[in-house]
């Protein structure tokens, strides 16, 4: 060990105020890290659903389009225009029904949770049953009596 050698005279208590210094910069590097990484992924979430917004906007704009396009090829088979529209409509409604349908359906399948239900109600039940722990009177316990208490 010479004294050249800064490293091999070092005491305890360096070594372990190097190693939290050195932790510490570990922690604030993986953190900085992680920050980077949800940054990242947050951006490409909201261009993900910027994307899905605007998807939406266009179907929904397509809608009324694709339906006059819809009523007026029925129209040029050779029905009356007024009728072509209201064939066009009515399948609207029929789809929309049958979504509703599919709806109550999904709807009626829903139950109470039953698990956290009785899970609770068990809870309660030892909760009742438990008995608080006794207090220690301030004559009993010699730290208790050396407290003053004020009369404020």
């Amino acid at each position: 060990m010479s004294a050249a050698d800064g490293s091999t005279d070092r005491s305890l208590g360096q070594l372990v105020a190097t190693a939290t210094a050195e932790m510490s910069a570990l922690v604030h590097d993986e953190i900085a890290l992680a920050k980077a990484e949800l940054r990242q992924d947050a951006k490409r979430a909201g261009i993900g659903g910027a994307a899905f917004v605007a998807a939406g906007a266009l179907a929904l704009f397509a809608l009324p389009v694709l339906s006059f396009a819809a009523a007026y090829g029925i129209h040029n088979l050779g029905l009356g225009l007024a009728w072509s529209f209201l064939i066009v409509g009515g399948a609207f409604l029929v789809v929309a029904a049958l979504l509703v349908l599919i709806a109550l359906a999904k709807i009626k399948k829903i139950k109470k949770p039953e698990k956290s239900i009785n899970s609770a109600k068990e809870t309660a039940a030892v909760l009742q049953k438990a008995k608080p722990h006794p207090r220690v009177a301030a004559e009993d316990h010699p730290v208790l009596e050396s407290v003053t208490r004020s009369s404020v």
